[in-house]
């Protein structure tokens, strides 16, 4: 009996062991499981006026990216402006307000960073949200209630959006945008599935290592975007790291690319 115990114990530890060898990575946690994450799409209009997709495409497919890189779908809340449309995603309503409360009650359960994601269009004095114009300075008095000090990830994918760096440029923030202060964006049209910007975001993440590489993937894919399709004159989507931030942000790496499927 003694022989037979012993063997089952043998077997029942050797099988514990392998479970967790081959568990173990795919259980333990991202760097970014405990981050807040907010993704915008703040209109529903082409440049033309006529009705485009492209804001909400990029919400969806970037919210989706966000979940592959690690961010928990628990802790992030997707916006557009047309909510009813979008039952798969079940998107709130976009209006300052609604994003604020989010950015509470994330930020309460997620404390280890925060991304904000927008796509819209653009102004001067800040970015498109439904029927009013979200300025710089309100967005950097929410994420300074909400966000804090900590690690913050901050993309404004819209016309002169650059005109954001300034006022949210802060030693624990990344700033990426679509373009210069004094620049338009391009892809905004009414068949153009995403932005440029948000195609060269989603075209480029899977291959990045980290946010910073990420930021620089973009800006390149973006010039040679506008270089092929002839667009003047280039957005030069603008990348800003705090000094604070530049050395962890490596720590919060991506992960690989999944597997290409063949048969």
């Amino acid at each position: 009996m003694f022989a037979a115990d012993r063997i089952r114990q043998c077997i029942t530890a050797a099988l514990a062991s392998i479970l967790v060898m081959c568990s173990g990575p795919a259980l333990a946690d991202s760097p970014f499981a405990h981050w807040s994450a907010i993704v915008v799409a703040g209109d529903w209009h082409a440049h033309s006026g006529g009705p485009s997709e492209a804001f909400d495409n990029a919400r969806r497919d970037v919210s989706k990216e966000l979940v592959r890189i690690g961010f928990s779908p628990d802790n992030l809340k997707q916006f557009s402006v047309r909510p009813e449309r979008y039952k798969d995603t079940s998107p709130a309503k976009t209006e300052p307000k609604g994003i604020y409360e989010a950015l509470v009650s994330l930020t309460a359960k997620a404390p280890d960073g925060c991304l904000v994601y927008f796509s819209s269009h653009g102004a001067p004095n800040g970015i498109v949200i439904d029927q009013s114009i979200l300025p710089p300075g309100i967005l950097g008095a929410m994420l300074d209630k909400t966000c804090g000090q900590r690690p913050t990830v901050v993309v404004i994918s819209a016309c002169f959006s650059g005109v954001f760096v300034p006022e949210l440029g802060s030693d624990n923030r990344m700033i990426l945008t679509a373009a210069r202060p004094d620049r338009t964006s391009f892809g905004c049209g009414e068949s153009d599935r995403y932005p440029y910007f948000d195609d060269c975001f989603l075209q480029t993440s899977p291959h990045a290592k980290d946010f910073p590489s990420l930021g620089s993937q973009v800006q390149t894919c973006v010039a040679a975007r506008e270089i092929k399709e002839k667009m003047t004159p280039p957005s030069e989507p603008q990348l800003y790291i705090g000094p604070q931030l530049r050395p962890m942000l490596p720590l919060y790496a991506f992960p690989p690319p999944e597997p290409v499927k063949g048969g």
